[in-house]
């Protein structure tokens, strides 16, 4: 089994300290300090390509650039890299995003990956003039995916659904190979679409005994439906050459929160509708004590910034321990991030991916695989 590792474009700013915002909250001054111009962008998309990540995520939302039309130009700069592009089903039509994901497709030679986003955040979807409740929302996002994805297999497609209608909608072509969808939801409702719709269920990075209940949750109602997904953890990383050496990297951007902004965040998502947000901010409490919540999982990120809000931290030792910790549970995909984005991809992919090629969980997809006589283990 090779493991598959995504990193992140940071299109809401990037900075040596931690870009807060996210969830409905606005991004905080310090994304001003690395605009997410194309340049920039494109500079994270070689480094990640050429370290081995497969794909980055790039987010949604009023805090950030529009996700589809900066991963279509960043990938004009880019050659092997796919995007997984955040994006919400209730702004566009089904049809017209499954054309969307067609063109980008033959466009960039197969590099799409979508991560649908239905909202957790009532007061942020009526900014964009949707005004449907949460669990409406998943039952449209069940609606638009059912449109999509049959539009995807050639098919004509009609629909008079409870809030989505379409007729005699089809594609001129279909997008080949056809994109692979990513999604994530702890609540009930969300937990029936991913089993019914999705490829790659996501979490936020959440201690290993919760992401073990949230996999077997999701594995018994895909089982129902007669499907299998896959599983997939949405984290930040601090990894450094020795534990000391990360802890104290993390102390240094912990002390770049100013206690203000950390309490008009925090504020801020407490209105969050989002059950995983609010898991998330269980793991905190809003507090600075206490943020190490399991052996190298630190849940400060989260006291700035909505979403996935823990990062693993220590010696690149530790760190591939850990995600071979959650791989064990059945997580086959980490989408990575830190900060700043450009440089903490190259502590992890020269610190951390190396040793667990090392052990055969991690091969560089864009590499041709050695001959058994050239593979040198790993030297500590």
């Amino acid at each position: 089994m090779s493991l598959t590792f995504h990193w992140f474009l940071p299109t809401n700013g990037d900075s040596r300290h931690v870009v807060g915002g996210g969830h409905g909250t606005p991004a905080t001054a310090s994304g001003r300090d690395r605009p997410p111009t194309v340049a920039y962008l494109s500079q994270i998309a070689r480094a990640a390509e050429d370290l081995g990540f497969v794909g980055a995520l790039t987010p949604t939302g009023a805090w950030c650039e529009d996700a589809w039309l900066t991963t279509a130009m960043v990938s004009q700069h880019s050659e092997r890299l796919k995007f997984l592009v955040a994006f919400r089903p209730g702004f566009v039509s089904p049809t017209l995003a499954a054309q969307m994901a067609s063109t980008f497709q033959r466009q960039t030679g197969g590099r799409l990956l979508l991560n649908v986003v239905t909202g957790g955040e009532s007061h942020e979807q009526r900014a964009y003039g949707d005004f449907l409740d949460k669990d409406d929302r998943y039952r449209r996002t069940g609606e638009f995916l059912q449109v999509v994805r049959e539009l995807w297999e050639g098919r004509s497609v009609d629909l008079v659904g409870e809030h989505l209608r379409v007729e005699d909608a089809r594609l001129a072509r279909v997008p080949d190979p056809v994109p692979e969808v990513y999604f994530g939801g702890s609540s009930p409702i969300a937990g029936e679409i991913a089993a019914r719709h999705v490829d790659v269920y996501l979490t936020w990075g959440e201690p290993p005994a919760q992401v073990a209940e949230k996999i077997q949750w999701i594995r018994k109602l895909a089982a129902r439906h007669g499907r299998t997904l896959r599983f997939g953890i949405r984290l930040h990383v601090i990894t450094r050459d020795t534990s000391a050496q990360a802890w104290a990297e993390a102390e240094r951007l912990l002390a770049g929160f100013d206690p203000q902004t950390v309490a008009s965040v925090q504020a801020g998502l407490a209105r969050s509708e989002s059950e995983g947000q609010r898991r998330m901010l269980a793991l905190h409490g809003g507090s600075r004590d206490g943020l190490e919540i399991h052996p190298n999982l630190w849940a400060g990120i989260g006291l700035v910034r909505g979403g996935a809000g823990t990062a693993l931290v220590g010696s690149h030792e530790e760190v591939a321990e850990r995600i071979r910790e959650y791989a064990a549970l059945g997580i086959e995909e980490f989408v990575l991030s830190g900060y700043p984005h450009l440089e903490e991809a190259y502590w992890f992919g020269e610190g951390v991916l190396p040793r667990l090629a090392a052990e055969g969980l991690w091969r560089h997809p864009f590499l041709p695989e050695p001959a058994p006589s050239a593979q040198v283990p790993f030297a500590s």
